[in-house]
This record gives structure tokens, sequence and C-alpha cells, in this order.
């Protein structure tokens, strides 16, 4: 087969397909999905219907249509492309993943389309999230002159992951999340992250531990936003793991911030946070009808240390559930707060530590009895308010 070809962009050509069989319906979703403009001719076609298309798509699969299209387009210089005959073909269907403005076509000049189709979805995976202004970024500083190719090429060479990890069970990590752990550089590790995930990062993947942790730290955030910048400058792809969902009171934000100001191609990779999924595990429904129509989700920690409690007056709400992370510490406060807002000390309430992983532990409880019960939970833990934990106590 002559592997002579030359791959080019035609622009504004008006296109014919022939055919309704399966081979047909896949060109015409591509064509769709490329939004490119088609006239398709599901059957009896006449030579009088390719009047005017410079471009033609034979999907019949029949010989004697075939034979035809071959000796018209020798008469009217015209591409042809006969599905099922690609030596005989004009050009060939690429393999095509699209990231408006940016464009990339596999092909291997119609000897295999799954082989294509294999090596476009890798391409597929290495495209940043947010490339579309990127290049709107690049358009701007074309105009203005301002080209720098060594930093273009460091920018997309280096990239972020934010990861969202979940609650420790491996099996309840993302597919990509999953992917990408187990293919970039680096990895900065947060100290709730379970053995099972840290077991799945491979062992060429250099690792660093960044716990942080209520009332010290092993790094504070400006030292770990400057570790991802140090691997990011030796070009490195980096994975910071985070413990629930990254945007769920883990700081994610400001590392997002913080790359995005050093113009560094980020994307954040959502978690299961332990804020829907430990009641869930803990067969505590958060909203459920006759227990709770509503839910919030609090932190009892705050910048420097400090504790929140402004979301105690929600507990007077009813049918409405509370969850409250990084509360387990504070609990002596919580109690203190709930007595001096007059709640009902018999306010169910639970203890859930460790939630999906093989010692997690459940504790249904009342606010009342809160503290006591407390004793006997580990972190990290979670707490929830409200009627919903007497459906639990019903089961």
């Amino acid at each position: 087969m002559d592997n002579k070809t030359l791959p080019i962009l035609l622009k504004n050509q008006k296109l014919l397909l022939i055919g309704n069989g399966k081979v047909a319906s896949h060109k015409a979703d591509v064509l769709k999905k490329n939004n490119i403009a088609f006239t398709q001719i599901k059957e009896h076609f006449k030579k009088k219907h390719l009047k005017g298309y410079f471009i033609i798509v034979d999907a019949t699969g029949n010989p004697q249509v075939a034979k035809k299209l071959l000796s018209y387009k020798k008469k009217h210089n015209v591409l042809l492309n006969i599905a099922n005959l690609p030596q005989q073909s004009d050009f060939y269907f690429m393999a095509l993943t699209k990231n408006a403005p940016l464009q990339i076509a596999v092909s291997t000049n119609g000897i295999s389309p799954t082989v294509a189709q294999h090596f476009r979805d890798r391409c597929q995976k290495i495209i940043p999230q947010n490339i579309d202004l990127y290049l709107k970024k690049k358009k701007k500083e074309r105009k203005q002159k301002l080209i720098d190719v060594e930093k273009t090429k460091h920018e997309l060479q280096a990239k972020v992951y934010l990861v969202g990890c979940g609650i420790g069970d491996v099996e309840l990590l993302t597919i990509k999340a999953l992917r990408v752990i187990q293919s970039v550089d680096v990895v900065l590790i947060d100290h709730l992250i379970s053995e099972e995930i840290k077991a799945i990062i491979p062992n060429t993947t250099k690792q660093v531990f960044v716990g942080k942790e209520q009332g010290y730290h092993s790094k504070s955030q400006e030292e770990i936003n400057a570790l991802i910048l140090k691997y990011v400058k030796k070009n490195k792809s980096v994975a910071r793991l985070k413990s629930g969902d990254p945007f769920v009171f883990g700081r994610g934000s400001e590392e997002l911030l913080a790359l995005h100001k050093h113009n560094i191609i980020t994307e954040v990779i959502p978690g299961i946070s332990s804020a829907i999924s430990a009641p869930l595990l803990a067969n505590i429904p958060i909203t459920a009808r006759g227990y709770a129509s509503s839910f919030s989700v609090v932190s009892a920690h705050l910048k420097g240390n400090k504790i929140n409690l402004a979301w105690i007056e929600l507990l007077q709400k009813k049918e409405h559930t509370v969850v409250v992370l990084m509360g387990l510490s504070r609990i002596k406060e919580i109690m203190h707060e709930a007595k001096r807002q007059q709640i009902a000390m018999d306010k169910p309430c639970a203890i859930i530590s460790n939630a999906s992983r093989p010692n997690q532990k459940v504790i249904l409880t009342t606010l009342k009895k809160l503290e006591k019960k407390s004793k006997d939970a580990q972190k990290p833990a979670i707490l929830v308010f409200g009627e919903c934990i007497d459906f639990t106590k019903n089961l």
C-alpha cells in the first residue's frame, strides 16, 4: 500500500455520504460530531445526485456502486473514499479527537481503524482540561508578537492534577483518578490518604509526604505550593493527592489559584467526600422523606486553628441534617454552645470514624451523650446531627 499521504484540513467543501448501514451510520456520526455539513443518500442513488459534490464517501459496501463512483471520479476530479477499499480511496477517515480549537487526527492509512482509535484515545487523555482557555491566551500572545517557544513547551509539559482520593477505599476512586495516580512522575500525599491507595502508586513514582493535620503541619500550605512548583519547573507531571474532594474543605482552591498565577496547566479531579459518603456507608440517609428534606455540610475548623460554631443554630431546624467535618476534637465546645442556644439534648447524632475502611466505626447517640461517646471514636471522623439518625436506629 502506498503510504505517501499528506494530511490536510479542507474547509467548507460539499460532502456526499452514500449508504444506509452500520458503516454509513458511523461515518455520519463522525461528521456530525465534527460539525461537518453533509448530504446523505441512504438508497437508490443516481448519477445526478453526485453533481456539485467535491468529496464523496461510499459506505455501501456494494462493488457495483464502487465501480460507478470510480468511473465518475476519473471524469469529474472529485475526492472519493470507499470504506471497504482503502487502496482505491483518495483519502481516509482518521480517528479524530476534538477539543475546540485543538484537533488531533490519527491514521493508519486505512489499515486498522481500531489501532488509530486506540492511539486517538491515548492522545485525548493527555490534553489539559482547560486547553481552550490556554489557546485563547496563546492567540493573544501571537497577535502581540509575544511568542516564546520554550515557555510554551514548559507550560504544556508541566501539568498538575489536584486529585480527590475519596475516603479511603481504593475501589471508590474514580477511573480518572486511578489513571492519573499511576501515570504521573511525582505524587504529593496528604496524611489521610489510605494505605490501600498508596499501594497503587508505582514504585517508579516519586512520593512526597506533605501530611497536613489539624494542630500541626508536616508542610505549610505555602511550602506545599512551592514544592509543586519545584517539580513543575523540572517538567514533571505532578499529582497532589487529597482525601475526599479537593474543593470540600480541602484547600484545593488555594492550590489551584497559586498554580494559575504561575500559568501552570492544572486539572481538578473530583473525589467522593466523606460529607456524603460516610453517612451512606453507615446507613444514614442525609435526606429521606419524613426524616430530612435538606442538609448542610460545615467545618468546625477555621483558619488559624480557630473553631467554627456559627452553624449550631442549624440544629434548631426540623427535618434538616447537619454534617460536621473536623469536629471530633471540638465536641466539648460544640456541646457548650448547643446548651447555650438551648438545643434539645435529645437531638439524634452520630459519629462515623474511618468510613469505608476495615476499622470503620459508627456510634449512634444523642447530643446529651455525645461527649462521653466520642471518647470511643478515632480520627478521621465526621459528626451527623438530625432526625435521619432515627431512620438508622429503626433498621
